[in-house]
């Protein structure tokens, strides 16, 4: 089903799972506004999607609060609504263990990985409240719904991104705004590549049910599905994308 006409808004969208989710978005019909920190990524991301529909990439740190207050409204000003919007940017960050987890690490990943979620859920759940409603999705992790030793900071901001979809699904329903969540497992992302060796990619799959690295464009399926009216009684939703890894 086309979604011709309806504009997305999606972060993180230079590269991994917010890129593909823009792609999947423009297949589908949507105009997207990519939105990412990285303006050299995103421009290039932009450049690529063009020619499959309309986008726009706006340079936004999601951290802050006026950054993401700038790219609502340039998106608004644009296109005069935002029917769906995905929240995508995150960092993995350097790990640590809870007693000796740096104070700094640990709050420059919740800045971005769950209050920064926060920052964009605010602005787009205020222009979808103008609007009549909307869809949001937010890119919780396989780390939002079970712990991960060495990972505390980044553990505790992806179970706080469930919470907040939850708490927002509730808060928000009747106003024809539904809020979900997808949990992705171990992806095939840049982010990945950069931080796991393929050594320790090898040593993880053996533990994996089905034994291979997830796709970005596998996320970006199931986050268009719960933007799209085939979900219609999808709310609260926090949705594993990960092949069976917390089913065991």
């Amino acid at each position: 089903m086309s979604e011709q006409g309806k504009v997305a808004f999606v972060t993180g969208a230079s590269s991994g799972i917010g890129r593909a989710t823009a792609q999947a978005f423009i297949r589908k019909g949507y105009a997207i506004a990519m939105v990412d920190r990285d303006e050299k990524a995103g421009r290039e991301a932009e450049e690529e999607l063009r020619p499959l529909g309309e986008c726009m990439f706006i340079a936004c740190d999601v951290s802050q609060d006026t950054a993401v207050e700038a790219a609502v409204a340039q998106t608004v000003s644009k296109w005069s609504r935002m029917d769906a919007a995905f929240n995508g940017a995150g960092i993995d960050g350097e790990g640590g263990m809870t007693a000796d987890h740096a104070e700094a690490e640990f709050d420059r990943i919740v800045s971005i990985n769950l209050k920064g979620v926060w920052l964009c859920m605010r602005h787009q759940i205020r222009q979808m409240l103008k609007q009549g409603g909307g869809t949001i999705v937010n890119c919780a992790s396989t780390a939002g719904l079970v712990g991960t030793k060495g990972m505390v900071a980044y553990v505790a901001a992806k179970h706080g991104v469930v919470g907040l979809t939850k708490a927002a699904a509730l808060e928000y329903a009747r106003e024809n705004i539904r809020v979900n969540a997808v949990c992705p497992g171990m992806i095939n992302t840049p982010m990945w590549q950069r931080s796991i060796s393929d050594e320790m990619t090898a040593q993880l799959l053996e533990g994996d049910p089905i034994g291979r690295l997830g796709l970005p464009g596998e996320i970006a399926e199931a986050v268009v599905w719960l933007c799209g009216p085939e979900s219609s009684f999808a709310n609260g939703t926090v949705m594993p994308v990960d092949g069976g890894f917390t089913a065991q």
